[in-house]
């Protein structure tokens, strides 16, 4: 998580203005949820790792990290959808593979399949998209174009606090773990129990300590707070090559549908 933040702030890209990351990645996963193409779900993800590898230089090797983190949930998605299970007497769709236990029978289907590889290329097309923008706009930006776009002022800064309190809750987090090992906390079962419940504990109350000096000092600052505002402007050869790739991905999805 830590990473992922500067990587967003020392990114090769930190000074494009966040409103054309956010148009370019969010247009793009629009484009792939609602065409559900498979051909144009793997362009969208070869066309967002370049962008994220050669134009944010971003490590190949932390990326490929990154990607491992959904792939696990992506995986057992796809053997909840490919494996099927049928009574026995029941005449069976059109399948690859067929095995019978006592009164029940699991399958392959050809249609879960089908169905599985569309979700594969969907969900990668997805994944790179959210981690361009994540990898190359910080969340001031993004809070920032959210305003531009009138979003409600409350939703905007519960994202704000809610980002900033991750870093907080981690930070707390390793300094008590540490605290815990230097003290042999997790030598034994037991005691890793006792350790890990005395660990929730201690950072539930942390942050409701910190959640409330964070108001109090809101409200001798009147209410009122200081918003990020963007120094950078468009650049219209970025406009151009977003346009250029719009296109070229509805002309392609116009001709091969």
């Amino acid at each position: 998580m830590l990473l992922i933040d500067k990587y967003a702030y020392l990114n090769k890209l930190a000074f494009v203005h966040p409103l054309e990351k956010m148009i370019f990645s969010l247009g793009l996963l629009l484009f792939t949820l609602i065409m559900r193409d498979e051909r144009l779900s793997l362009i969208t993800f070869f066309v967002m790792s370049a962008f994220i590898i050669w134009g944010a230089k971003i490590p190949l090797n932390y990326y490929a990290k990154l990607l491992l983190l959904p792939g696990f949930f992506l995986f057992t998605s796809l053997l909840s959808i490919i494996i099927s299970i049928a009574p026995a007497a029941h005449t069976l769709p059109a399948h690859m593979g067929a095995f019978t236990y006592m009164n029940w029978t699991i399958f392959i289907g050809r249609a879960s399949i089908a169905t599985a590889q569309q979700l594969f290329f969907i969900v990668l097309g997805s994944i790179s998209c959210l981690y361009f923008l994540v990898l190359t706009t910080s969340v001031q930006g993004i809070c920032y174009v959210l305003r531009q776009w009138r979003l409600p002022t409350l939703l905007v800064e519960l994202v704000e606090l809610t980002y900033r309190f991750i870093f907080i809750f981690l930070e707390s987090m390793q300094k008590i773990h540490l605290a815990q090992q230097a003290r042999l906390g997790y030598h034994s079962p037991m005691q890793w129990l006792r350790s890990v419940s005395m660990l929730i504990a201690a950072l539930f109350i942390e942050m409701f300590q910190r959640s409330r000096e964070l108001n109090h000092a809101m409200l001798a600052r009147g209410g009122e707070t200081v918003y990020w505002h963007e120094t950078g402007a468009y650049s219209k050869k970025n406009w151009l090559g977003i346009t250029a790739i719009f296109l070229f991905l509805i002309v392609y999805g116009g001709y091969f549908s």
